[in-house]
């Protein structure tokens, strides 16, 4: 069986590279150190050499294919040496390692968490180096600009270095801590290929060597530094040559840009242009009296959304009143008959219930329209959303299948769904796939908005808070109603007002009369 070679760090914040020749070919023989491709990263062109003597038994990528970081990049069977699973070449702190018999270290590779995702935020280490963690124990919880993610641990061992600070961000397909595992025999080789690699990029005209550890005190040539310490630099215009590393190899910190600001201020004041280089760095810049803070996370992501929706699409908003007496006296009756089975009744399950039911008639009203506003696509699955004011941000999950659901099943979804958007830790999966949205911005204040479709949704409605006004019953008297005033914003290119106007009044004949809701259910 043959042994793969994984494509191990090969520059600083570099996670893919292109292919740009093959020297070998499948079934060449090669010695140790000889070269077998040049990849080009967005710094330099890589010369990538073999670690053993063998045969090439596998290329995986063709010439122009960009291959990622810690991917097999090719195969081969080694000279002497019994078939073994595949290896992955480590980053250069593996080589550590190498002296322990027992034990041996592996980084800890950040994995895809949500479609599109390529970096997220450290919000919480839930671990420090040095502790003993056991396999599936959370180690950290990362902001993606979809959703809180908690990182579990995939196997037992001791934790040895963590590549990030709280606040830095972290590259998908990069290593985000270490840790060393116990039983497992450590590999002489792994570090060599990583080693070799990086001295063949030093080589190369187009890349610096790295500076000597004197060097880095007075003059960080190099300049490592994570991708959320480059970004603090730009927005301040810092040089990194100019900052001197603390960290290992004169690694940048945050803390190291803050230093070299406040220390000599009048040097960075002479070396930068900007006279943002002498304020302190921090997650929050204050300045006479102001205060400026990114956005970034689910807010970046909510304000992305929101001028996509209001950009592109044609809003118009239909507002009326639903008298929700009845309903309130239905589900006063059950809610403790259910909360003994476990089941949480509030109104929600209702609402959701009864939109089900009327876009059973109204289908329009669960399609999407494609750009170009050409085609248009119905959905036979009702995954309404709800709108969830979370502790870090908006989030929409979505319940699928409604038209399949008991309210009973509906109500659980409900719980479920907010309990998790509350605490920011909705999957990936219960954020996609949404037809059609209910916003209970009622549920905080006020009675009537103007919600902004979520796109490529075609429509939303707001519900407004719960109010007990005075309403003419049939016979003409004066009685306590529980009204409540709902919003309808429908996309103008597919739906005109009578369509919104005779499928809101469907949705609220299911509401104000109960029975009516539960015969459409039968």
């Amino acid at each position: 069986m043959s042994k793969d070679f994984i494509l191990p760090d090969i520059g600083e914040g570099i996670v893919e590279c292109e292919i740009v020749e093959w020297l070998v070919a499948e079934g060449d023989s090669v010695k140790e150190d000889q070269p077998i491709c040049d990849v080009m990263t967005d710094k330099a062109l890589v010369q990538i050499p073999a670690v053993h003597d063998g045969v090439i038994s596998k290329l995986y990528y063709a010439k122009g294919d960009i291959a990622k970081v810690h991917a097999p990049l090719f195969a081969m069977d080694v000279d002497g040496e019994a078939p073994t699973q595949s290896e992955e070449v480590q980053a250069p702190v593996a080589a550590e390692a190498s002296s322990e018999a027992a034990e041996h270290l592996e980084d800890f590779i950040l994995p895809d968490i949500g479609e599109g995702i390529v970096e997220c935020e450290i919000v919480e280490w839930l671990v420090s180096e040095g502790d003993e963690i056991v396999e599936d124990q959370a180690v950290c919880d990362v902001m993606t600009d979809k959703a809180l993610v908690q990182i579990p641990a995939k196997y037992t061992g001791k934790v040895e270095k963590l590549y990030y600070q709280k606040g830095d961000i972290a590259a998908v397909h990069s290593p985000l801590f270490q840790m060393s595992i116990a039983g497992q025999s450590a590999e002489p080789d792994v570090s060599s290929a990583v080693v070799k690699a990086q001295t063949n990029a030093a080589t190369k005209p187009a890349q610096k060597p790295a500076a000597s550890a004197s060097e880095t005190k007075q003059l960080n040539k190099k300049a490592v530094a994570s991708p959320a310490v480059r970004r603090k630099a730009r927005e301040l215009d810092v040089d990194l040559t100019q900052v001197p590393g603390s960290g290992k190899n004169g690694r940048i910190y945050k803390q190291d840009i803050e230093d070299f600001l406040n220390e000599t201020p009048s040097q960075a004041a002479s070396q930068q242009a900007s006279p943002k280089a002498a304020e302190p760095v921090s997650t929050v810049v204050s300045s006479g009296g102001s205060r400026v803070e990114p956005i970034k996370g689910i807010k970046a992501a909510m304000a992305k959304q929101m001028v996509a929706s209001v950009s592109t699409i044609p809003h118009f908003t239909f507002c009326d009143e639903i008298d929700l007496t009845k309903l309130i006296a239905m589900r006063s009756e059950l809610k403790e008959q259910y909360k003994e089975q476990g089941v949480k009744l509030t109104m929600m399950p209702f609402f959701i219930k009864a939109l089900s039911l009327a876009i059973k008639q109204f289908p329009v009203l669960n399609s999407q329209v494609n750009d170009d506003c050409s085609e248009l696509t119905y959905f036979d699955d009702h995954n309404i959303g709800m709108a969830v004011d979370s502790k870090i941000g908006l989030l929409v999950p979505n319940i699928k299948s409604c038209q399949s659901k008991s309210i009973v099943d509906v109500a659980n979804e409900v719980t479920r769904l907010t309990e998790a958007a509350r605490d920011g830790r909705v999957s990936p999966d219960d954020l996609k796939g949404g037809t059609i949205s209910i916003s209970n911005i009622g549920a905080i204040g006020g009675t009537i908005a103007t919600p902004i479709i979520n796109k490529p949704e075609v429509a939303i409605v707001a519900l407004g808070k719960l109010q007990h006004l005075p309403r003419f019953d049939a016979q003409g008297n004066v009685v306590s109603a529980a009204i409540m005033q709902v919003s309808w914003s429908g996309d103008h290119r597919v739906i005109d007002g009578g369509t919104i106007a005779r499928f809101n009044n469907l949705w609220k004949s299911y509401l104000e009369d109960p029975a009516k809701m539960m015969m459409a259910m039968s």
